[in-house]
């Protein structure tokens, strides 16, 4: 295979855009489905077998009939799951032995978007290099180069009847057979997305009464004022309902958000920690150690170190919060926008999994989560200070950013901590820092960005 050219269509999480415009058209699908194919011939498979889930949006249909096309069309076989969560994708791809699985979502983005994520045949996401490889037998597949098979040669697709059946099934044995239910009243928001049918179904299921709420998509209602990042209205039915908790995903189910019994919304690094440390107390934690991103508050941190734990850090996305824990051997990490990897059940974030591992630790601890929360997590003031910039550099080339940041770093030692990159897709700089004095921290970043600005206008 020849050496392979940086991503373009791929970003942080596979190939997103507003439907039908470039990058996002069902000829990138096409093209898509084919190198899937060759991809996995290059692997020595003879007839690969991919696997197409799909999200609630109106444009699904669009992409996934031009991606089996495209399958179809150089000889590979199509597996069609209809909507289901991308952590099912990622769990069928292995249960139904596929050579890939590829998840049409566009997340949590407004239905008018859409995207797609592929995993390889481990039920993984694919890594950067593969993802290039994928991008230049796209080109390879557009030029002609692999011949289109005939007769009886050409693909097939078929619907797997059962597929959101053996996800839900691989759910409910995640959870301890000692642990019951019974007696949770819980509020689910499934942003009218992939999850809105096995959410409610794996509660009822594990014996909690389930109020429900964003479970009627027609197409075009993903994520609008709902889910993950529109939690206010979960909140407020976790209020009137007087229920124990609330949850919240987004549109393609592999993140969650978690609201306490006095409606409020309960932080994501919070929750990291109690997932974290339930582990840490009864020996599950792998090297007493888990990942969270570079995002991720410094009480964090400290909440592990107090018991003998330790928080490894990573880029953000939930794609580099699993390399670092396959790298590192261990099995939990996660980020503090919700996305929760629990590696001895899932190979990528996982929104009801994580619900259900977090429900199980409010059982186990027989308290509510508004006090487990306090008591888990001392945050630490954090800001966070974006600004779009004349032009882009590299960061060690700012002189005046670069004495700021070295100040700053000094004057906060152990105490704090400043973190400053470039956004990935446009000229914004992005300046975290923390410390034990609010206003001190927003002077900080103030400056820094300043000095940058300063910087690329001379």
């Amino acid at each position: 295979m020849a050496e392979h050219s940086e991503r373009k269509l791929f970003g942080t999480d596979g190939i997103r855009g507003v439907a039908n415009k470039h990058p996002m058209t069902p000829e990138v699908a096409f093209k898509l489905g084919g190198a899937l194919v060759v991809q996995a011939r290059e692997r020595g498979r003879d007839r690969p077998v991919i696997l197409v889930g799909k999200d609630t949006r109106i444009s699904g249909y669009l992409f996934e009939t031009s991606l089996a096309a495209g399958i179809c069309a150089y000889g590979g076989d199509v597996l069609l799951t209809g909507p289901i969560p991308t952590p099912a994708v990622a769990r069928l791809t292995t249960t139904l032995q596929a050579d890939s699985g590829a998840m049409i979502s566009a997340s949590h983005n407004a239905f008018e978007d859409n995207g797609i994520k592929v995993f390889g045949p481990d039920g993984f996401k694919l890594d950067d290099s593969a993802e290039a490889q994928l991008e230049w037998l796209m080109s390879e597949v557009r030029h002609a180069r692999y011949d289109r098979p005939m007769g009886a040669l050409v693909g097939a697709a078929r619907r797997v009847d059962r597929a959101r059946d053996i996800y839900e099934t691989c759910l409910k044995a995640a959870v301890p057979a000692t642990l019951s239910f019974k007696g949770l009243r819980i509020v689910f928001d499934g942003a009218h997305g992939a999850a809105y049918a096995s959410g409610p179904d794996v509660l009822a299921d594990l014996g909690a009464e389930v109020e429900t709420l964003g479970v009627a998509p027609n197409g075009t209602n993903i994520n609008a004022n709902v889910g993950a990042t529109a939690p206010e209205r979960c909140a407020a039915l976790v209020r009137e309902k007087r229920a124990d908790v609330g949850i919240a995903v987004d549109g393609d189910a592999d993140r969650a958000v978690f609201i306490d019994e006095t409606g409020t919304v309960v932080d994501g690094d919070a929750i990291l920690a109690l997932c974290a440390l339930d582990r840490l107390r009864t020996g599950r934690l792998q090297g007493k150690a888990m990942v969270a991103t570079v995002m991720s508050n410094l009480g964090l941190e400290r909440a592990l170190q107090r018991e003998g734990g330790r928080v490894e850090r990573c880029a953000v996305g939930d794609r580099y919060v699993v390399e670092a824990l396959r790298k590192s051997g261990l099995t939990f990490g996660g980020e503090q926008s919700g996305h929760l990897v629990f590696l001895e059940h899932a190979t990528t974030g996982d929104g009801l999994m994580s619900a259900l591992q977090m429900l199980a630790v409010i059982l186990r601890e027989d308290r509510p989560l508004s006090e487990l929360a306090a008591a888990a997590l001392d945050r630490v003031p954090q800001v966070l200070r974006s600004e779009v910039m004349p032009t882009r550099r590299p960061l060690n080339t700012l002189r005046r950013a670069q004495d700021v940041i070295r100040a700053a770093e000094s004057a906060l030692g152990t105490e704090g901590r400043v973190l400053v990159r470039w956004s990935g897709t446009e000229p914004k700089l992005r300046v975290l820092v923390e410390g034990p004095e609010a206003g001190a921290i927003v002077d900080i970043a103030s400056s820094i960005l300043s000095a940058a600005r300063t910087d690329l206008q001379a």
